[in-house]
């Protein structure tokens, strides 16, 4: 049976206009998003994974960009995982602070990256089209 789960995240540029990328498990490459807890809203868990997963916490909301659904990765960036079908929910912020110093160890590496090789480097082809559909919102 398929679990449904809500994720939130964020698209974040710093001054330069490059793109906040995380690696996840170190085997596949995503926007940083985690799951919205019990009584956050989905703006909060989406600040709350940006810090854990890159330790940028200084962030400024720009807007809403919109959501998708897809089924979570699989093991080693491998098929999809159909246990759990997430809608991932993702705003657009804007940060001054550079440094990046990942605090969730299943994260253990974030980048900046020019905003034009984002898509390459995403792993789950939901993520590259959801991408491609708001980067001229950028």
């Amino acid at each position: 049976m398929t679990q449904e789960t809500q994720s939130a995240g964020g698209v974040v540029l710093n001054p330069s206009g490059m793109i906040l990328m995380v690696s996840q498990h170190g085997d596949s490459w995503s926007l940083p998003k985690g799951h919205v807890e019990p009584g956050e809203t989905e703006l909060e868990a989406a600040v709350r994974e940006v810090y854990e997963e890159t330790g940028v916490e200084q962030l400024r909301l720009i807007k809403r960009l919109g959501s998708y659904k897809r089924y979570r990765i699989g093991i080693n960036g491998n098929a999809d995982d159909t246990s759990e079908l997430k809608e991932i929910i993702f705003f657009q912020f804007e940060t001054e602070q550079l440094d990046l110093n990942p605090i969730d160890e299943h994260h253990p590496e974030a980048i900046w990256i020019d905003k034009t090789q984002v898509a390459d480097l995403l792993t789950h082809k939901k993520d590259k089209e959801f991408f491609l559909s708001i980067i001229d919102l950028l």
